[in-house]
């Protein structure tokens, strides 16, 4: 499989696994992700994904291969990687374990969090090909590291380390090499300790408030808290406090 998926508990691990092909993104990797993620949006027992490389390179971005056969790299619904412009609700943690470049940065980009190892690279490094990063980076870059440092890295196309990114705040943890994925699986532990609902509706909040007005903010906030109003969830959590127990969430 070009991406192995399994789930664990509430957590649901997508593996990029062409390690000989540097993880690139072909057709194949396309579609079998956007598929891997139907399944997860539609399993009610799975809350957190994470999603992980196989080898020492995250992704070096789209499969050039693809792209010569004139064999689309994207689909129709989660865009490139199958990912990018995925529609999904629930969240995901990139574990990089080495170079996210090109599209394989826009990959991370497309995530929540990020957990990183030392030896883990991050750049868009298109502008050497004569090229313009299209999958999501240089809009989504400038929200997660501001306006100058992504403007440095789309027109250098130098890439920065794992301690810059961390410094930058493009990556929110640091683990050491080979154990990335226990470290977001941790991290997603820390999640799901959350009502499931509870989790999308403020991972919503924060996505579509994003550079606006106080006003909109107050508006998009309301209405996602409206939609865990009547929730099992809703009257699990004080219940849960006022008899002094941990809750036991059902995500209905």
């Amino acid at each position: 499989m070009v991406v192995d998926y399994e789930t664990q508990g509430r957590i649901a691990i997508f593996t990029l696994n062409r390690p000989e092909a540097r993880n690139a993104i072909s057709h194949e990797v396309s579609s079998a992700m956007e598929a891997h993620l139907d399944a997860f949006e539609a399993d009610p027992d799975v809350w957190v994904g994470i999603l992980a490389g196989t080898g020492t390179v995250f992704s070096a971005g789209a499969d050039l291969k693809s792209v010569a056969a004139k064999k689309p790299i994207e689909t129709e619904k989660g865009g490139f990687a199958g990912l990018a412009r995925y529609p999904r609700t629930k969240p995901i943690i990139a574990a990089v374990d080495g170079a996210a470049l090109a599209g394989g940065l826009e990959i991370v980009l497309s995530c929540d969090l990020v957990v990183a190892s030392p030896r883990a690279r991050f750049g868009i490094p298109e502008v050497k090909r004569s090229l313009v990063a299209a999958a999501g980076g240089l809009f989504r870059l400038p929200q997660v590291v501001g306006r100058n440092i992504a403007l440095e890295l789309a027109m250098t196309g130098d890439p920065i380390s794992a301690e810059r990114a961390y410094q930058l705040g493009l990556v929110n943890e640091m683990a050491a090499e080979g154990e990335v994925v226990e470290g977001a699986i941790a991290l997603a532990e820390r999640i799901i300790a959350n009502a499931p609902r509870a989790v999308r509706e403020s991972r919503q909040v924060v996505l579509e408030s994003h550079a606006r007005s106080e006003d909109d903010g107050w508006e998009i906030t309301k209405n996602h808290f409206r939609n865990i109003l009547g929730t099992e969830d809703f009257r699990e959590g004080p219940q849960a406090f006022v008899e002094k127990r941990d809750p036991v969430w059902t995500g209905r």
